[in-house]
């Protein structure tokens, strides 16, 4: 467990709270506050900062996390991987991907997964602890610096499941909400959830117009509980009834992830099963072409079968998109390049 908080953990308040607490003028706060929400760590480089106060704050943060453990750019389509490493050594892995509105990234949650859905890379890496919330504000404002250009949009769908580290993900979109920090619009930010039920309802309650994102993969328990041991514990009713319950609370569209493997979720059946059940549902589909890994029994579906699948979904009105794959040559999808480290390291 951290003694000392990570410096990016703090709010503005929290600052003008610290400040005070050590005899400093209020201003001093807004000043910190400033450099850190643009990527700033460094206290050194704080320039306007007074030195006593740069030895306090090494003295009382941890500063000295999230080096860069492997910078990857792909030659195809220009996407960027991270991997970062973080102060007590363990891995996360960032993707900043560039699209036709800007810049978008996609930050992990934790640092490796507890969710143990069989065909992700991230649960065959092992589970080290939840991530703090300035550890995920850290991935957009260091990636963001490294590209010398403004984040637009932030999804909360790489390693770890976000719901499993509620209060800090919670802690995270405020941060980055905050506008006298990054500033980021809250419809700019989207949440990824394999279907933790009580917590998509308390999501529900939160003043935030943040958007709402739901592995699903199946449509069907007995399919669903094959690949998603989640299913095991809140059936795909408990989980469309909470999903229509959010919906109604905050009358946001719901976005139902479903990537498709050859021959197990991929066929005519399951397309009109998934209409059925969620018809009613104010929702959009993201079909996505399955990531493949060695060692995953899953195989991505062939091109044909997807655009079949697809073509099904919108004859019976369903709002669908297929994922453009990015990053492909540089291991982007989510848990490859922390999974290949580990094992590197390992043997």
């Amino acid at each position: 467990m951290m003694e000392k908080k990570f410096i990016l953990d703090l709010n503005l308040s929290d600052w003008e709270e610290y400040v005070k607490s050590k005899g400093m003028p209020k201003f001093r706060a807004s000043q910190i506050y400033s450099w850190l929400s643009k990527g700033v760590l460094d206290v050194e480089k704080m320039t306007n900062i007074p030195q006593n106060i740069r030895v306090a704050l090494k003295e009382d943060f941890v500063v000295e996390s999230m080096t860069v453990e492997r910078h990857l750019v792909s030659k195809i389509d220009g996407t960027q991987k991270f991997a970062f490493r973080l102060y007590d050594g363990h891995l996360i892995e960032t993707v900043l991907m560039r699209y036709k509105t800007g810049l978008s990234i996609c930050i992990s949650s934790q640092a490796g997964c507890k969710m143990g859905c069989r065909f992700c890379a991230s649960a065959h890496a092992g589970f080290g602890r939840s991530l703090t919330r300035g550890e995920m504000l850290g991935q957009v404002l260091l990636a963001g610096a490294e590209a010398g250009e403004r984040i637009h949009s932030v999804v909360v769908m790489g390693i770890g499941e976000p719901f499993d580290n509620y209060d800090e993900l919670i802690g995270f979109l405020r941060l980055a909400n905050d506008e006298k920090g990054l500033n980021l619009g809250a419809r700019h930010i989207t949440v990824s959830t394999c279907g933790l039920v009580p917590q998509m309802l308390q999501f529900a309650e939160i003043d935030m117009q943040v958007n709402l994102s739901v592995s699903l993969h199946a449509p069907n328990d007995t399919l669903r509980k094959s690949i998603m041991p989640i299913a095991n514990r809140y059936s795909l009713d408990e989980l469309l009834k909470a999903c229509r319950e959010y919906e109604q609370k905050t009358n946001r569209r719901i976005t139902f992830e479903y990537s498709l493997f050859d021959g197990v979720n991929d066929t005519p059946e399951c397309a009109r099963e998934l209409c059925h059940v969620l018809h009613g549902i104010h929702c959009h589909i993201n079909l996505i072409a399955a990531n493949e890994f060695d060692g995953s029994p899953f195989h991505r579906s062939h091109p044909a079968a997807v655009r079949g699948f697809q073509e099904l979904l919108e004859k019976n009105g369903m709002t669908v998109t297929l994922r453009r794959e990015m990053g492909t040559d540089i291991m982007a999808a989510c848990g490859q390049l922390r999974r290949g480290i580990k094992e590197q390291e390992e043997s």
